[in-house]
């Protein structure tokens, strides 16, 4: 299955961009998805129990599956006043 990660603020610095299309294999979850950008990208690591997560622009829990084509978003923490 294919889908498109997006990364926004500090997430896509680290990354280098904003964007990327990924491979994922059939059953997986957001989670999946993330350990697999992770591999990719250590530095993320550190962001894991801060970040929210949706799929198709709607806020999920990273046990939420992911199907073909579907797009899943990584925020970190955003502060400002």
């Amino acid at each position: 299955m294919r889908v498109t990660v997006r990364l926004f603020a500090r997430l896509r610095e680290l990354a280098g961009t904003g964007e990327f299309v990924r491979e994922v294999p059939s059953g997986a979850t957001v989670a999946t998805v993330w350990q697999a950008l992770v591999a990719e990208h250590p530095a993320l690591g550190a962001y894991a129990s801060s970040m929210s997560c949706a799929v198709n622009a709607e806020y999920a829990k990273r046990t939420a599956p992911v199907d073909d084509g579907d797009e899943v978003a990584f925020l970190p923490p955003v502060s400002g006043g």
